[in-house]
């Protein structure tokens, strides 16, 4: 038998009673339900708790506690309750928390009611009386003045729901230390898009107007930045340069090529052996040798075709010859 608190004396006659809490558990709740006994617990003097496994399938882990007590003149235990309690192990559901607690930023939908709690700390309470704004330069509810006092509001931020928006805002997706902005090359504090904002938050933060900057309608950090800033530009090349680059890398470019030829022919003949190297003339032989044929076919021609001309000359220096003879008288 386990006795599984050593604090208070074992009282021998309640640890004992393992068969009268077993008992008096099948009493309460049935034999089917009641398992072994797992062992007793010392509550007090003369007080102690018999615990035993429950069987049922939906209570893995669970326990059967019986408590049994005796007077200090009496032997007889006495069955004081039986209940059924979680163990180490058991399946138990997470811990209450209130509503308004669960509730987290996102989980307002359309339609949705959040009641804020009267004690907020977020919250002060604000000028309603108009006898309170006395000091107020300007009495136009619009005034700058007044909204920042909180006329017409019943609350009013208080510096630790200011501080939280602050530390919120300059921590998230539009503050400094986001992707986008520690990308961007200007600030937003720069930018002709930034409205800026009144009250404590003005020294931060402004509000982004640019439809193109993917801050556009939000709060933003006055170091916050993307690359929609007002002032980026872009460098303007004339076409006259444009074009002499063009044809200076075109130039550079066959010169390189030229390079790369020379120095991959030395690699062929490096790499090419002596009978390669003869097969390769004999090649070039026999190509020279063709086209020469061919050089000489014309050479020929051009011999035929002065050859014939000399001829045609022969024959006219004999016609004038003839002519001649004709001409002259016979001499005997």
């Amino acid at each position: 038998m386990e006795h599984i608190s050593a604090d208070v004396p074992v009282d021998t006659v309640l640890s004992e009673a393992v068969d009268f809490a077993h008992d008096a558990a099948v009493d309460g709740v049935g034999a089917d339900r009641v398992g072994a006994h797992l062992g007793v617990a010392m509550e007090d003097e003369r007080l102690a708790t018999h615990l035993f496994e429950c069987t049922s399938a939906g209570y893995r882990g669970w326990h059967w506690a019986v408590t049994v007590a005796r007077t200090p003149d009496d032997a007889t235990p006495t069955v004081c309750d039986v209940v059924l309690l979680p163990g180490p192990d058991a399946l138990v559901a997470p811990e209450w928390v209130p509503w308004s607690e669960r509730v987290q930023p996102g989980d307002l939908g359309v339609g949705d009611v959040l009641p804020t709690s009267s004690q907020d700390p977020r919250l002060i309470a604000g000028f309603t009386d108009e006898d309170a704004l006395e000091t107020v330069a300007s009495q136009s509810p619009l005034a700058p003045g007044q909204w920042e006092m909180g006329l017409g509001r019943v609350r009013v931020l208080s510096p630790i729901g200011r501080d939280d928006a602050a530390d919120r805002w300059y921590a998230g997706d539009m503050g400094p230390d986001s992707a986008m902005a520690k990308g961007a090359a200007l600030n937003c504090v720069s930018c002709g898009f930034m409205v800026p904002m009144g009250g404590a938050f003005g020294p931060m933060f402004g509000v982004c107007a640019n439809v193109m900057a993917p801050a556009d309608g939000h709060v933003v950090a006055l170091d916050y930045g993307c690359g929609a800033h007002s002032e980026v530009q872009v460098d303007e090349v004339v076409l006259d340069e444009v074009e002499m680059s063009d044809e200076a890398s075109s130039d550079e470019t066959t010169v390189v090529g030229n390079d790369l030829v020379e120095d991959a022919l030395e690699d062929i003949i490096d790499t090419v052996t002596d009978e390669e190297a003869a097969g390769m003339l004999l090649d070039l032989t026999d190509v020279e040798g063709a086209d020469g044929s061919d050089d000489a076919a014309d050479d020929g021609d051009e011999t035929q075709d002065d050859s014939d001309e000399l001829s045609d000359d022969a024959h006219d220096s004999d016609d004038e010859d003839d002519r001649d003879d004709e001409d002259e008288p016979i001499q005997r």
